[in-house]
């Protein structure tokens, strides 16, 4: 399964010890992590996915895939700035919020658009997102919620 994981792209300590166990647990799962590849909660889950032997894709908001952050295992360069956060949440079969502002919000209201389940850590209170305490509840949901993501592997 491919779990988009959102959130700020300037974060602290706390929020981004949050982010990197959740990307840790994805890894550890066979779970590919999908983001929007720069900095904060971007970069710390993407650490701990590749930490952990895990996968990582960054879509980044300009024209140059090196300003991917070294964690990041396949970059993709959209020239589309913000607009890329559609294709963060598409390309995820569920998402994971932690913390964020604006930017986070608009890929929650994508993830309503995409129908896509959402878990969140001490982010935004909005329809559709499951809140949870925990990384290890955040990965226990959106896996329950998908299931095995068997429908998900043809898209």
């Amino acid at each position: 399964m491919r779990v988009s994981v959102i959130g700020g792209g300037t974060v602290t300590e706390s929020e981004a010890e949050l982010a990197e166990e959740v990307g840790r647990l994805l890894g550890e799962r066979g779970h590919e992590v999908v983001c929007g590849g720069l900095g904060g909660v971007m970069e710390a889950a993407c650490r701990g996915a590749s930490e952990a032997g895990g996968r990582t894709v960054g879509i980044l908001p300009g024209e140059d895939r090196r300003a991917a952050n070294p964690h990041v295992d396949i970059p993709i360069a959209t020239g589309l700035g913000h607009a890329r956060n559609g294709l963060v949440v598409m390309n995820g079969d569920a998402a994971i919020a932690i913390d964020g502002g604006p930017g986070t919000l608009s890929e929650l209201g994508f993830a309503g658009v995409f129908d896509r389940p959402v878990a969140g850590l001490e982010t935004h209170d909005a329809p559709g997102v499951e809140a949870v305490e925990t990384p290890r509840e955040a990965v226990a949901y959106v896996e329950s919620a998908v299931g095995d993501g068997a429908e998900f592997r043809k898209r």
